[in-house]
Formats: structure tokens, sequence, C-alpha cells
């Protein structure tokens, strides 16, 4: 247990698409909310030396100069290797010399925007609101204050987005040269303002040729398609989220965060009112070994390197073929073993949950 994930959930405004857990900004109830997770984390944090610190939300760049400097010395509390990678996200609008110096300050050294789109369309139906030249202007702040991990978001698949549509997104942000591209393909979900409006989904052909353009124009300019919706340069793979697809334990903080200690699952809360009160978890999950294959599976086959077999031996003392039917997906070569490791074919990715559903 060596990662650390603290949720944020306070934003500056929501968007239309998003189903994590957050909640307008309110300045009494952010104090009282971090109050809280010093408590949260006194109960289940022991000394352990973190090597992975990422702060997500919601929106963490939503805090002011105040809470920002409270979240800080909470965090200051863990044990922190001197290597360590230490993800912030930021809403670009948020980004200031001020904010950047409070982040440098406190150790801060790879940042993930949510830049999403630069097309007007795209960003209106998201509820988002920047342009290319705010962005080109924040990174080149962003990299006057020496920050020389940055990650931005792209979301693909808005209705009436076109392949053309894409490529005009890719090629901007291709243009703020940043060192770690996150996709993600639009997924409607119920509790959203598009859920509730009764978005739908573009059609599956369309979303497969958009994924296809995304993992070309990567590679063309050198990002190495690393996990499904992840591209990254050299060195520059995110630690941390490959402690997820390692299925390694970690710690999950905040309000609807998420962890994973001593062999339990556990998710948190989204209730603020129980937060408040000391009432942290959900619900907890305690995991046979059974459970624990079938989690490596799912999350080991999102990379694109695969699962390692001999790791998977050496921590479950069993083969893996012996424990999943994997001959008919090999012989057809969904699966493809190679130096030790076995990866769903590039071919084949993006309909990787099938093969899944074949396989378990």
């Amino acid at each position: 247990m060596d990662s650390v994930y603290i949720h944020i959930p306070f934003c500056k405004s929501i968007c239309s698409y998003c189903d994590f857990c957050k909640l307008l900004y309110n300045g009494p109830w952010v104090t009282k909310y971090l109050n809280s997770l010093i408590l949260e984390i006194q109960d289940k944090y022991n000394g352990e030396v973190i090597n992975t610190m990422y702060i997500g939300g919601g929106t963490p760049s939503a805090l002011n100069e105040k809470d920002l400097k409270y979240l800080f010395e909470i965090i200051s509390k863990f044990n922190l290797a001197d290597d360590l990678e230490f993800t912030f996200e930021c809403n670009l609008n948020d980004i200031t010399e001020e904010l950047l110096t409070i982040l440098k300050e406190n150790r801060v050294n790879r940042l993930s925007i949510g830049i999403e789109s630069f097309n007007e369309d795209k960003l209106k139906f998201m509820d988002r609101y920047h342009t290319f030249d705010d962005a080109h202007e924040k990174m080149k702040l962003i990299r006057k204050m020496g920050f020389n991990n940055v990650n931005v978001d792209l979301i693909y698949g808005i209705p009436g987005e076109d392949l053309r549509d894409l490529k005009k997104d890719l090629d901007l942000i291709f243009k703020l040269e940043p060192d770690h591209i996150s996709t993600y393909s639009l997924i409607v979900e119920d509790n959203t303002k598009i859920g509730i409006n009764g978005v739908l989904p573009i059609p599956e052909e369309l979303d497969a040729s958009m994924y296809q353009l995304i993992c070309d124009r990567m590679d063309a300019k050198g990002y190495e398609h690393y996990e499904v919706s992840n591209f990254a340069l050299k060195g520059k793979k995110s630690k941390h989220n490959l402690k997820y697809w390692n299925n390694e334990e970690y710690f999950g903080f905040g309000l609807g965060a998420s962890g994973y200690l001593h062999g339990v699952r556990y998710d948190n809360t989204r209730n603020l009112t129980k937060y408040f009160n000391g009432e942290y978890v959900f619900k907890e999950e305690l995991l046979s070994k059974e459970d624990k294959m079938y989690n490596e599976l799912m999350l080991g086959f999102r990379k694109m390197e695969g699962i390692n077999l001999k790791k998977f031996y050496r921590k479950y003392e069993v083969n893996m073929q012996e424990v999943f039917d994997l001959k008919e997906a090999l012989k057809e070569e969904e699966l493809i073993v190679e130096d030790e490791y076995i990866f769903v074919n590039p071919e084949y990715i993006y309909v990787m949950n099938e093969i899944l559903i074949k396989i378990l």
C-alpha cells in the first residue's frame, strides 16, 4: 500500500456528463470537509511510505488559497517517498501563477487538465467554456513554472461529432505538446444532465472509427498506447494509475472515493452529512482468492502489455490458464502470448469487453 487517492468533490460548475461524486463549491463545507478528511486519514493510515499521490475530483483546483494550504498541511502528515509522483487535477480556467506556485511548493510534479475538447458545440454540450488560446497560454505558464509532466483529457463521441471534428481536436491537443493524453468515449449515465435529458450515445461503428483514428494519430505523434484509454511519451506513463491496472492495493480517502486495503475493496459514502459524522465507508467486500484473480484479469488486460504470467503465478500460486479458459481466445488470436506476457491482440482491443465476457 504505497499509493493514495484523495477526492475533492467541490466544483465551481457541474459538467453535463459528469457522474463522479461532486457538489458546488461552498466555503464552510470545504473547511468542514477537510476537517473530516483528517480524521478519515488518521483512521486508516499508519505511516506507510507513499510513492504515488493523486488528488482528484470534483475539481481540486476550485479550492481557494486558504483551502489549498489546509489540504497540503494534511498531506504533509504522509510519509512521502523522495521519488514521489504527485498528480493534481486542474480545471483549465483555474490555472494561475499563484495556484501553480502553491502546487510546486508542495511537491506536486504532475498535472492532469480536463480540457475535453476545443470544439465550441462539444464544449457547450458539456457545459464547459474555454478556447485553444486559453489552453496555449496556460500551458506556456505551466512549462515556465517547471512542470514537465502534464496530462490532458479528451472526450469524444459527442452526439453530432464526426471524424473531422475529432481530428481537429487531436491536432490542437498535439500543439499543446502534453506528456500524456487520456481519451474517453462519452458514456451517458442516468443521473447526469444528459442522461436525464435522454441523450443517446453515438452509433458503435462511429465510436470504433473514432477510437481507431485516435490510436493511429497518437502512434504517428510518438505517444505509446500503454492502456486502453491512455497514451504517453517515453517515461511519462501514469505510475499511480498503473497501480490500479496492476491490481495493487491503495488508500482511497474522501467523499465517494474507493480503496483497496488488506484484501478489502471499499467504496466511501457519497452522503456529505454521513461523511461529516465520520461514517466514511458505504460498502466493503473482503475478496476471495478467486475474486482477486478475476480482478487481475479484468484490470490487467486493459494494459497493452497485458499480464505477466510468471508474476501471476508468484502472486496466486496457480497458472493463469488453469484458472481461466483461454484456449478459444488464443486459438482465434484474440489473445497473444509473447515474452511471458499474455495480452489482448491490438486488433481486438476495441472489443476487449466481449472477449473478457467469453473468457469469464
